[in-house]
């Protein structure tokens, strides 16, 4: 992993195309120089790992990067309480990691979605597209997955895995590596992301984007249906809609080469 020092904290991320050597990604002798033409930022409870087939070599856009938010796998953490404060500490984070790359375009999911929406509309950072995956311009979590995220974090785990939340229909191994991962950001974290998705709202603002933007929505996906990205669509000056088959909230690990076509369509469109 590179990192970026930004804001008095380190915020680490991972490089994989022309000027990146995968191999050595992990290793002391990683380079923090790589560029990148997209960005791809997580979402609740997740790393940089969710995005492995988008950023990988069979991905839409290379060269490519993904970080980890704030607090989130190996990047520092930040002690700001959940919302306002915490949503600027992650835009923060991804403006740092595009600048450091040269990333022009921003792929978020859910949370992430949010954040990017942030960047976008309350930074002077400027991308060239923007693509919302898996999310919306409000992101109500329902009172009681956000009591069990306060008190019973493994039930809020196990309904977040239940069928067509993240998923539609993956398997137990994938399952199991997304459970670990929740796990492992631990419920602090985890808690902070959903309450701060809670407190998201910029469905009035959403005319004061000028980036051209896809909203991308997996067809079963019961935390943020397509009904959310319909809406994206509809309000957005500018804004193309594409429903993946067969799939939840995290359409990008659960058919990644049908997402990594809608969005390598959309972003070769943005260059022509």
């Amino acid at each position: 992993m590179d990192t970026v020092r930004h804001d008095g904290r380190e915020t680490a991320f991972r490089t994989a195309g022309a000027d990146a050597d995968p191999t050595a990604a992990n290793s002391a002798d990683a380079k923090s120089d790589a560029s990148a033409e997209v960005l791809y930022v997580h979402g609740s409870g997740a790393t940089h790992r969710l995005w492995a087939a988008q950023y990988g070599p069979d991905g839409p856009v290379r060269p490519a990067a993904a970080l980890d938010l704030s607090g989130h796998g190996d990047s520092a953490d930040v002690p700001t309480e959940p919302g306002a404060r915490t949503l600027d500490a992650y835009a923060r984070d991804v403006i740092a990691v595009a600048e450091e790359t040269g990333a022009n375009a921003l792929v978020g999911n859910s949370l992430g979605g949010a954040v990017v929406l942030r960047v976008a509309l309350d930074t002077g950072f400027d991308p060239d597209a923007l693509v919302l995956a898996g999310t919306g311009a409000r992101l109500a979590v329902h009172e009681d997955l956000r009591e069990w995220l306060a008190d019973d974090f493994d039930r809020a785990v196990e309904f977040l895995h239940g069928p067509n939340r993240l998923f539609h229909g993956a398997d137990e191994r994938t399952l199991d590596r997304s459970r670990s991962q929740m796990r492992a950001t631990g419920q602090a974290v985890t808690r902070r992301d959903f309450l701060t998705c809670h407190a998201f709202d910029v469905r009035d603002r959403l005319g004061e984007i000028d980036a051209p933007a896809l909203a991308v929505v997996g067809e079963h996906d019961s935390l943020t249906p397509p009904a959310f990205h319909e809406f994206l669509a509809d309000e957005l000056p500018d804004c193309e809609y594409v429903e993946i088959p067969d799939a939840a909230h995290l359409a990008m690990a659960e058919r990644p080469a049908a997402f990594g076509r809608a969005v390598g369509r959309f972003l070769e469109s943005v260059d022509n």
